[in-house]
């Protein structure tokens, strides 16, 4: 069976590369916690607002 699973983050001026990390741990513990072993694909989009880019949305598709 397929699966789709969204992670969010919101992102803070200057501090990036600290949430992305971030978000890569979530992504990865969510991964090893529910044994997933066949990845279909990882994709992000940003969020925007009045112009500023302040989030992002990652999506994980796994086969169960």
């Amino acid at each position: 069976m397929i699966k789709v699973k969204t992670f969010g983050e919101s992102l803070l001026p200057l501090k990036t590369h600290m949430e992305l990390e971030a978000l890569d741990r979530r992504i990865n513990d969510y991964i090893r916690d529910n044994n997933i072993s066949k990845i279909i694909s990882v994709s992000d989009t940003t969020t925007t607002s009045e112009g500023s880019t302040i989030g992002i949305v990652r999506v994980l598709v796994y086969e169960e």
